[in-house]
């Protein structure tokens, strides 16, 4: 229960930050090739700790990587990782940093082929009845499936957990709390929206 009265997902009450987060994006469908991609290189620097440590540096982070513009972020070099080894205003971990880097290369790769890398993250989200109940599971079948063919593609830092809470806040599932005030506004988000299929014309 919230200060306003108002039932939320068990995890809000550990940061009064994440209230904001949780209410207005998280678990809302994004068709957004530059959100997405921020979204997966945030949830792998989050990868042993906590999401309030990157909510709070989420903005240093974008200013950091040219707004997660996967085209610009594909051209960092050396210099640019020397630079953001300095950056205290982010998480300085030289594997995380030159992952994303990578990442960024292999995203113009996926939407070259996929026509927009919406259109392929939608194409795995999970079949009615393949996704347990609300907040039950760390990973799930769709999210193994998924990190293993991004590794097959040269993906880093894209394990099942990270490629689950990727799908948990991008909208591919629901995992809103049954009695959470934001599962039906999620509901009605997913209902509204039309996921990018294939290439487009």
């Amino acid at each position: 229960m919230g200060a306003d009265g108002k039932l939320r997902c068990r995890w809000c009450a550990a940061s009064p930050e994440y209230v904001a987060y949780h209410d207005d994006e998280w678990g809302y469908p994004v068709g957004d090739d530059r959100r997405l991609f921020e979204k997966i290189c945030l949830e792998g620097f989050q990868s042993g700790l906590s999401w309030r440590t990157i909510l709070a540096k989420r903005e240093n982070f974008r200013a950091a990587f040219a707004g997660f513009d996967f085209h610009k972020v594909a051209r960092f070099g050396e210099r640019d990782v020397a630079r953001l080894l300095k950056d205290d205003g982010i998480v300085r971990h030289r594997g995380k940093i030159e992952a994303t880097i990578n990442n960024a290369k292999r995203a113009i790769d996926l939407a070259k082929s996929e026509g927009t890398l919406a259109a392929y993250f939608w194409r795995h989200e999970p079949k009615p009845g393949e996704h347990g109940g609300p907040q039950t599971a760390s990973i799930s079948a769709t999210s193994v499936a998924l990190s293993k063919d991004l590794k097959k593609r040269g993906w880093r830092f894209v394990g099942p957990t990270t490629i689950f809470a990727f799908m948990q806040a991008m909208g591919l599932i629901n995992d809103h709390a049954e009695d959470c005030v934001m599962r039906k506004k999620a509901a009605r988000a997913r209902k509204e929206f039309m996921p990018p299929r294939g290439k487009p014309a």
